[in-house]
């Protein structure tokens, strides 16, 4: 028989959500036990018109029994909210830990929940597309969305929980306190679409059970995927101040025969105690289950459209993927200043949801860009877009992420590798310049024979609008940002420019040992996935000192960019006219006794940052002579008026023929050149960076010898 489901199977469901024993469905249709146990063990199929008299038994439509794409069984049970009780030993949950792992920010939930979604991507070929919508609901369209979600069982958990005396409980009370007082509720929805959605059973292993059921459970096979930790998804719940969100899957494979509108809810609450009965903490919103071991707990459900529409769970496509509802979605870095009553209201709301959706592009644009940039010929990972509603109308357009407008230099860096063309070295602008850095992976504790990687960097001329210069950014596998750092020790003169680094997959299909390479970048990368270091993971996986190879690594990806900038393209002497024109830079006289030649600052580059500190580097020309030097270099401001005031340091690098001796620099005995970076420490300074010029002088440490 040709059907969705198999028959078996499907029939034991529709006993149990009709609450029939096997026995009582033999009765009604005139066989034995044993024949309805042959066909739900798949032994036998029903013949003809007995398949007819289970159709009447069920009071469902002959052709349903050979389709069997939907339950015909009306449980009578209607979906109901599901509290765990208090566990039996006494132990008390107040909150979910895995939620406090990463702050409420909707730029810490965009990468997490992006990256997620790039890590189930189906179609390889296609890119995965992710739309966050912010829908903030008020007055009547507020309180029919209530209603659906039975606000009026749940509120007594909330009143619960908002009175205890600990953080999670603080976070909800606030929640309640928006919603009452100023009639108002923010959804944040993030939908997927090309991805796997959340398949499997409500209870085992697999895909919806790990996200719905349990904790750090990351159900990530793939050494290339960006999660590991199973954290991630805690996200979802620490950005909604009332710890829910619904669910809406559409599977990539059926489940129960079926595959479009999978819906569940999960509420995180502290333990609480309501109507003289304790809860453990989490809740779940959905079908009471018969099952047996399972009775009255909510499992998901096949929702029709008209559910899932008063949800604001309604997908825009049949296309595989999952849609997250937030509901009372915050933000702690957007801030607006609190509303007044009438017209001022409305606007103090609407630059809160303008400021959540700005953050949102911003963050995915930041974090992603690599990942929505395509070549020639391939198409690129992601697409993602941000809109902002308001009971459903459109406050902002649907805004998609353009990585051109975000990162100009990197994307075309990264463009230029994808359609191979790249060159060796520098010489015009606009090109990208093309090397090759190697990553040695260690064995795995008990094996032998570390393995080498090539991974890929680009270099090119810094655009305007790429922000900080000079940087490197480093990511693997789905091309998220893991890493963005200043390159250390720069020639002096080099023009401005962005470098990126591609590792593992990223550097390419077919590099070699480019599984390896994923699975040690993963395993020395934290919850925030942020880095590459020594990890717990790292520590017990490999052999010992593997965290070294890291250090290697990024040393040998700044040398190397270090050697494709060169000094074949030299900036002006007098520097950017809007430096010039802010500040003086002067290399200052030595103090240091000259005799037969003393060390001076033959050139000085410096910029402020957003601090207001001064970032040095210095080119020291060294006398001839085999004595090393061991110097102190100090910092002072050019004030109008008055002596000039020394500033301290906040970090001092030794570069090129030098090293670092406490806080002296010693110059390499013969050496006749020298380099070093500084920065000085904000704290110091007598005025703002850009009111004073500065000087860089040299002198001779107490004690050291000519």
């Amino acid at each position: 028989m040709n059907g969705g489901e198999d028959f078996g199977p499907w029939l034991a469901r529709q006993l149990q959500r009709a609450n029939m024993k096997q026995a009582d469905l033999a009765d009604r249709v005139g066989l034995t036990r044993a024949a309805v146990s042959a066909w739900i063990t798949g032994r036998a199929v029903p013949r003809d018109e007995t398949m007819r008299a289970i159709a009447d038994v069920f009071g469902a439509e002959y052709a349903t029994m050979h389709t069997r794409a939907t339950d015909v069984a009306d449980s009578g049970r209607p979906v109901s909210w599901y509290h765990r009780p208090a566990y039996l030993d006494g132990g008390r949950d107040f909150g979910n830990a895995a939620t406090f792992a990463f702050d409420a920010d909707v730029e810490v939930l965009a990468r997490e929940a992006t990256q997620n979604s790039l890590d189930e991507r189906l179609d390889r070929n296609n890119p995965v597309r992710v739309r966050y919508t912010i829908n903030e609901l008020t007055g009547e369209a507020l309180a029919r969305f209530r209603e659906a979600i039975r606000w009026d069982d749940l509120f007594p958990h909330y009143e619960a929980a908002a009175a205890q005396e600990q953080k999670v409980g603080r976070v909800i009370a606030e929640g309640l306190r928006d919603m009452y007082e100023r009639d108002r509720l923010v959804l944040l929805r993030v939908d997927d679409y090309n991805a796997s959605g959340l398949t499997g059973d409500d209870y085992e292993d697999g895909r919806f059970a790990a996200v719905v059921r349990r904790q750090l459970d990351s159900r990530k096979s793939d050494v290339s995927a960006g999660g590991s930790y199973g954290l991630g998804k805690a996200t979802l719940w620490a950005s909604s101040r009332l710890g829910l969100v619904l669910i809406n899957s559409t599977l990539s494979e059926p489940h129960e025969g079926r595959t479009e509108r999978r819906l569940v809810g999960r509420l995180d609450l502290p333990w609480r105690v309501v109507d003289g009965e304790p809860f453990a903490g989490p809740a779940w919103f959905g079908e009471p289950d018969t099952a047996p071991g399972s009775e009255g707990v909510s499992r998901s459900w096949w929702a029709d459209q008209e559910t899932v529409r008063q949800l604001y769970l309604t997908r825009e496509s049949s296309a595989p993927g999952t849609s997250f509802l937030i509901v009372g979605a915050h933000d702690v870095a957007s801030k607006a200043s609190d509303p007044v009553q009438g017209a001022e209201e409305e606007v103090g709301d609407e630059e809160t949801v303008q400021a959540m959706h700005e953050r949102l592009v911003d963050a995915l644009g930041r974090n992603f860009w690599a990942a929505m940039t395509a070549g020639r010929i391939t198409t690129p990972i992601l697409e993602a877009s941000v809109r902002t509603l308001r009971n459903g109308h459109v406050v902002i357009d649907e805004e998609r992420v353009d990585p051109y407008r975000v990162q100009p230099s990197r994307t075309r860096a990264l463009k230029a590798f994808l359609d191979g063309e790249t060159v060796d070295r520098l010489t015009e602008t606009g090109q990208v310049a093309h090397a090759r850095v190697p990553l040695t992976v260690p064995a795995k504790r008990g094996q032998r024979g570390s393995v080498e990687h090539e991974a890929v960097l680009l270099v090119t001329a810094a655009e305007d609008g790429d922000g900080k210069p000079n940087q490197v950014v480093m990511m693997r596998g789905n091309r998220m940002v893991i890493r963005e750092a200043r390159v250390p020790d720069l020639p002096l003169g080099t023009n401005p420019f962005q470098a990126v680094l591609l590792a593992g997959h990223a550097a390419g299909e077919h590099v070699l040992h480019a599984e390896e390479a994923e699975a040690f970048l993963r395993a020395s990368e934290p919850p925030e996935h942020d880095k590459w270091g020594q990890t717990d993971e790292l520590r017990a996986v490999y052999a010992t000192g593997a965290h070294r190879r890291i250090r290697e690594f990024t040393s040998a990806a700044y040398r190397s960019v270090r050697e494709l900038v060169g000094r074949s393209q030299v900036k002006s002497k007098d520097g950017p006219r809007a430096l010039r024109d802010l500040l003086r830079l002067d290399v200052g006289p030595s103090p240091v006794p000259r005799g037969a030649g003393a060390p001076t600052i033959r050139g000085l580059d410096a910029e402020l940052d957003v601090s207001g500190a001064w970032h040095v580097r210095a080119e020291v020309r060294l006398p001839a002579g085999q004595d090393p030097w061991l110097l102190s270099p100090v910092a002072k401001f050019d004030v109008r008026s008055g002596t000039r005031p020394s500033v301290g340091w906040s970090e001092v690098v030794a570069g090129q023929n030098c090293e670092l001796v406490g806080d002296r620099l010693l110059f390499k005995a013969g050496a006749r050149t020298a380099s070093f970076s500084a920065v000085t420490d904000v704290s110091t300074h007598p005025v703002r960076g850009e009111l004073a010029g500065l000087i860089v002088e040299l002198q001779k440490a107490r004690g050291a010898s000519e």
